[in-house]
C-alpha cells in the first residue's frame, strides 16, 4: 500500500471509530451485523380551520410534498374529503361520504379543498415521494339533509342524557338525505329518520334542543360504554346522529370503507369524535380493513377528553390496535405555558405517552390555547424524545389565516425541529428532570446514527445543564442547531458537556461536524404555499 494510501486508510479508520458508539465487547464486524436503524416517524396535520377555501389547497399540498418529506414528514392526516354543506365547509359537516369534490351537490362539485381529480393527483404524489395519506373519517353524524321528515322524539337533559324532559311527540326534522346530485353511484343507500337517533332541531317549531329520537323502528341512544358517558351518555354531538345499531347504517358505512381504499390509495385513518359513536363498529371498521388490505394502516381516533383513564380503557376496548391523540398531554402544555414559572418537571404527568406510549400520539391543538412562546419547548417534548408518534400542526408550519392572521410559531423554527428528529433524535435516552424550570435530556445515538443530541429548555430564567453525552464524543464541538444559543460546547474526556438555553427558550445542541448539518446553516427554510392578497405574505421564510 503506498504511503498516501496508507495515510487516507489511516484517516477513514480513525473517522469511523469516532462516530461510531463502541461496544466494550462486540467487535466492528459484529456492529455491521446490526438491523438499520429505522427514521423516526412523524406525521402532520395537513390543513387549519381557515385555510382559504378557494378549493385550490389540494394543489398547494401537492407542492409542498417533497419539502415536507425532507423535513422528516412520513404522513399527512390530511382534512375530510367529503362533500360537506356547501362550498365553503370544511368537511367535518358531512353530507355525502361517496362524494370527494366529483358531483354537483350543496351548491359545487369540487369541496373547500378542491376535486377528486385533485385529490387523486395529491394522493399519488405522496404516494410516489415515500409520503402515506391518512383520511380523516367523519363517522358520527350528517348534515345538510335535502328534506325534514317527520318522527317521534322526547327532549332530554343536555347536562343527562339519559333524563327526558318531555314526553314523546312529533317532530318535523332535517334527517332526509336523497343525494340526488349523485344518484346510485357508489351507493344506493338513502337515509330516512329512522338512521339516525338524535337531532338537535324541530323544525316545526324551530326550537332548538337535544331530541332522541324514538318510534318502532328507533334503537335510542348507543349503550355506555359503546360510547362515551359524559353528559351521561355522549352519543349526541351535533348534526343528525348516526345510530349504528341499525344494520343499514352498519353495512353502508362498512361499504364506503372499502370502496375509499380502492379508490385512493391510503395508508391510515383518523375517526373524528370517536367517543361519541360505536366503539364495535369502530372495531368492525379496522378489522375489515386490516382483514382485506393487511395490517400496514394505521388507526387513531380523536378522543376529546382530558381523562386518561377514560383512554385507556377505550385502548382496552379496542385491543390497543388502535393509538388516541394525547389530549392530557395538550392541556399539560395549555397550563404550564400559561402559569408562569410551573413545574415543567411534570409535564407528563397523566398523560398517555407516559404511560401507553406506542398508542399515544403527542400533538398540539388549536381547540386549547397554548402561549406563543411555550411552542418551540412543545414541540421540543414531543418530537425529540423516543416515546410516542408526534404530529405536527399546519398552522404551526405555514401560518394561520382567516380573520386573526398569526405567522408560522416557534420563530419559524418548527421545520428545524422536526428536521433534528429526523436525523438526531435517536437511541437511548438520559432524562435530566432535576429542576423545576430547566429540563434537559440526551439522545446517545445507535450503531448507525451515531451523531445524537442533547437539548435543554426552560420555562423561566436561562438555563444550564451538565450532561453525558458520551466519551466517544469527547473533543468534539457542539452548537445549537436552532442558533438560539451562541456559541460552542466542547465535550470533555469524560464525555460531558454543560449545555444552555436561553430564557423561556429551547436549544438543541449537536455535533458541528455530524453528518447533515448543512440544512441547518441555510438562512431559512423557503416554501412556494401562495394564498390570496389577504394573508399576511405570499410566501413564508422559516428561518
Amino acid at each position: 500500500m503506498s504511503s498516501i494510501a496508507s495515510l487516507l486508510f489511516r484517516k477513514f479508520l480513525l473517522s469511523y471509530v469516532r462516530i461510531i458508539p463502541q461496544s466494550t465487547t462486540p467487535a466492528t464486524c459484529a456492529m455491521e451485523q446490526k438491523d438499520p436503524t429505522p427514521e423516526n416517524m412523524t406525521m402532520m396535520q395537513g390543513f387549519e380551520w381557515y385555510v382559504p377555501a378557494d378549493q385550490k389547497h389540494w394543489r398547494r399540498l401537492k407542492e409542498q410534498i417533497p419539502n415536507l418529506k425532507s423535513w422528516g414528514i412520513d404522513n399527512i392526516w390530511i382534512p375530510p374529503g367529503c362533500k360537506g354543506s356547501g362550498k365553503e365547509a370544511n368537511g367535518y359537516d358531512v353530507y355525502d361520504l361517496y362524494d370527494l369534490g366529483e358531483f354537483d351537490q350543496k351548491g359545487t362539485v369540487a369541496t373547500k379543498w378542491g376535486s377528486k381529480d385533485e385529490l387523486l393527483d395529491l394522493c399519488n404524489t405522496a404516494t410516489k415521494t415515500g409520503v402515506g395519506i391518512y383520511w380523516d373519517a367523519v363517522l358520527n353524524h350528517r348534515f345538510a339533509a335535502d328534506h325534514k321528515e317527520k318522527c317521534q322524539a322526547v327532549e332530554v337533559d343536555p347536562d343527562d342524557r339519559n333524563k327526558r324532559i318531555s314526553d314523546p311527540y312529533e317532530i318535523q326534522a332535517w334527517v332526509g338525505f336523497d343525494f340526488s346530485g349523485r344518484g346510485d353511484k357508489y351507493s344506493k343507500q338513502k337515509y330516512h329518520w329512522y338512521h339516525f337517533s338524535g337531532v338537535d332541531f324541530n323544525a316545526e317549531n324551530n326550537k332548538t334542543a337535544i331530541y332522541n329520537i324514538v318510534g318502532d323502528k328507533s334503537h335510542g341512544w348507543a349503550e355506555v360504554p359503546d360510547v362515551d358517558d359524559e353528559n351521561g351518555n355522549y352519543d349526541y354531538l351535533m348534526g343528525a346522529d348516526l345510530d349504528y345499531s341499525h344494520p343499514e347504517v352498519e353495512a353502508d358505512v362498512l361499504a364506503w370503507s372499502d370502496w375509499l381504499a380502492q379508490s385512493i390509495p391510503l395508508k391510515g385513518v383518523r375517526f373524528d369524535a370517536i367517543k361519541h359513536f360505536s366503539a364495535k363498529f369502530v372495531q368492525k371498521f379496522v378489522k375489515q380493513l386490516d382483514e382485506k388490505y393487511g395490517k400496514g394502516w394505521f388507526f387513531v381516533g380523536e378522543f376529546w377528553k382530558d381523562s386518561l383513564e377514560d383512554m385507556k380503557k377505550y385502548l382496552d376496548h379496542m385491543d390497543h390496535q388502535f393509538s388516541l391523540f394525547d389530549v392530557p398531554l395538550v392541556y399539560s402544555f395549555s397550563e404550564i405555558s400559561q402559569a408562569g414559572s410551573a413545574d415543567i418537571r411534570k409535564v407528563f404527568e397523566g398523560s398517555l405517552v407516559q404511560c401507553r406510549p406506542t398508542n399515544a400520539v403527542p400533538h398540539q391543538a388549536l381547540e386549547v390555547p397554548i402561549s406563543d412562546w411555550f411552542k418551540p419547548l412543545a414541540y421540543a417534548l414531543i418530537l425529540l424524545r423516543g416515546e410516542g408518534y408526534p404530529c405536527v400542526w399546519y398552522g404551526d408550519l405555514y401560518g394561520i389565516q382567516g380573520e386573526h392572521v398569526c405567522p408560522p410559531s416557534c420563530g419559524g423554527k418548527l421545520a428545524q425541529l422536526m428536521l433534528a428528529r429526523k436525523l438526531y433524535a435517536y437511541g437511548r435516552q438520559a432524562d435530566y428532570f432535576d429542576h423545576e424550570t430547566c429540563l434537559g435530556w440526551v439522545r446517545y445515538g445507535t450503531h448507525d446514527r451515531p451523531f445524537g443530541l442533547a437539548v435543554v429548555l426552560s420555562n423561566a430564567g436561562p438555563g444550564t445543564k451538565r450532561m453525558h453525552v458520551g466519551e466517544m464524543h469527547q473533543g468534539e464541538k457542539w452548537s445549537d442547531v436552532l442558533g438560539w444559543s451562541e456559541g460552542e460546547v466542547t465535550i470533555g474526556e469524560d464525555g460531558f458537556g454543560d449545555f444552555t438555553c436561553g430564557q423561556c427558550s429551547v436549544s438543541v445542541w449537536v455535533n458541528e461536524g455530524a453528518l447533515d448539518r448543512s440544512p441547518f446553516e441555510r438562512r431559512g427554510f423557503v416554501d412556494t404555499l401562495t394564498f390570496p392578497p389577504s394573508s399576511f405574505s405570499n410566501s413564508h421564510i422559516y428561518g
